[in-house]
């Protein structure tokens, strides 16, 4: 009889265990993305023919190096805008960007033609303006538009 109500027992136990399933895994990981359009009369210069935006925060020594590396690029026909967490924290929500350094190329009508999230080299970086302002300019392999689109080490 104590073998049988044992058995039950363990019975119901299996079933409430059965029915209550397993959780799914959850994850704790936001995906960041870079913008993929940025409406060009927030930025300086809304009639240059090309904008290259840093998205940065003060407190972030890789942005910058990225920053530093950015600044270059700035021409008549490149307007280069550092766009930092606290000064201009509205632009950081209506872009929904949530980690730095971000870099967002874009053309004339705000449409982000290359970006990078994280540190970038340089070389991919000046790469990249060169493709999208003359795209099959830069070689394969060597940072330009079909090399990267957006993430970035």
């Amino acid at each position: 009889m104590l073998a049988l109500a044992l058995a039950a027992l363990a019975v119901g136990v299996a079933l409430v265990l059965q029915r209550r399933g397993r959780a799914e895994p959850t994850s704790t990981m936001t995906e960041f993305r870079a913008p993929s359009h940025l409406d060009r009369a927030d930025f300086d210069r809304p009639d240059a023919p090309w904008l290259v935006a840093v998205f940065t925060s003060a407190t972030c020594s890789t942005c910058a190096e990225v920053w530093s590396k950015a600044q270059v690029l700035a021409s008549d026909q490149v307007v280069v805008q550092q766009v930092e967490e606290r000064a201009d924290a509205e632009l950081h929500r209506r872009y929904d960007v949530h980690a730095v350094p971000i870099v967002a190329i874009a053309g004339a009508d705000g449409n982000v033609e290359s970006s990078f999230l994280g540190p970038v080299s340089s070389t991919h970086l000046w790469a990249a303006v060169a493709d999208v302002r003359a795209p099959g300019t830069v070689p394969p392999g060597c940072g330009g538009h079909g090399d990267h689109d957006h993430d970035h080490d």
